[in-house]
């Protein structure tokens, strides 16, 4: 995994877009000048930002769900952490992309951001995903809100290793819970197979099962290419396990709930094994949250 980069900081950002892409799904990006345009240009896929969403409004009452009515008044004490769907400089400025899908009151009020707003935000945060040398092919494995860091690093493949072959393979328990639209993929002109617990979509099947069915028919050395997951943690287990058997180097994003996300609070611990058989535990937000898919202890 990439070494976490050195010019992270708190800056001011600019909201540039916010808008639906399915339900409950949306898209937002804000605008960094300055030194926030400078650190959030060196980032990489895998990496993520912590935003301040304390002081961001409800939306109105009428566009509130209704599961989320009660737990909507709660305040918002920490910063949230979000990864990026996608990184661009435009003049001066450095954009982020975030994809996230409203599940409580935080993600509830980003909502209500709008062009020109400002926000709060702590980053580039983490360690992103590497890619080593030799790999010809890259198999990206996706299970639901797992679109956004892969987004990005679609496009940074494509644009950095023009060489490598890439693949993505996305699930998701129908066509309506893909959190992605699908031309964020095919504008990269990547091969895309889409898996549906339903079969609504695709592959009829678990998208772990799609992606042994791909491995199966796709004479490939394992030597000659990686896999990169990130999704449920159910899902993750799964794919580690399969690249494990098969010899296949594999990288994947963990999730946890973060108090600071720079290593201080320790509440995104992760339990990793070591060379001697023991096994310690690394910090989500510092370590990770991209990992080596054979150290995780799922």
């Amino acid at each position: 995994m990439c070494k976490e980069r050195k010019n992270k900081g708190i800056f001011s950002g600019t909201v540039r877009g916010n808008c639906p892409v399915g339900e409950r799904f949306y898209r937002i990006s804000i605008g960094f000048s300055g030194a926030g345009a400078e650190a959030f240009a060196d980032c990489r896929p895998g990496q993520f930002a912590q935003l301040q969403l304390s002081d961001v409004s409800l939306p109105a009452t009428e566009k509130i769900p209704s599961d989320l009515a009660d737990s909507s008044m709660r305040s918002i004490i920490l910063r949230r952490p979000f990864s990026f769907s996608d990184v661009r400089i435009e003049g001066n400025e450095t954009i982020i992309e975030i994809l996230y899908r409203v599940v409580g009151p935080a993600s509830l009020r980003m909502t209500s951001l709008s062009k020109g707003d400002s926000i709060s935000v702590i980053g580039p945060l983490g360690n992103g995903f590497s890619m080593p040398k030799e790999k010809s092919t890259a198999l990206l494995v996706v299970g639901g809100m797992g679109a956004g860091p892969l987004q990005h690093l679609a496009n940074f493949l494509k644009e950095e290793h023009p060489k490598t072959d890439v693949v993505l393979i996305a699930g998701a328990k129908s066509k309506e819970d893909f959190p992605f639209e699908a031309e964020k993929f095919s504008k990269y002109k990547i091969e895309t197979l889409l898996a549906t617990d339903d079969g609504s979509a695709g592959f009829k099947g678990f998208v772990t099962d799609c992606v042994i069915g791909w491995l199966d028919k796709n004479d490939l050395r394992s030597e000659d290419f990686i896999i990169y997951s990130c999704g449920p943690e159910v899902m993750l287990a799964r794919i580690a396990e399969i690249a494990a058997e098969r010899e296949i180097d594999c990288q994947v994003s963990m999730e946890r709930r973060m108090g600071c996300g720079i290593g201080l609070c320790q509440s995104c611990a992760v339990e990793c094994k070591t060379n001697s058989g023991e096994t310690v535990y690394k910090m989500c937000c510092k370590d990770g949250p991209i990992f080596d898919g054979k150290e995780v202890v799922f």
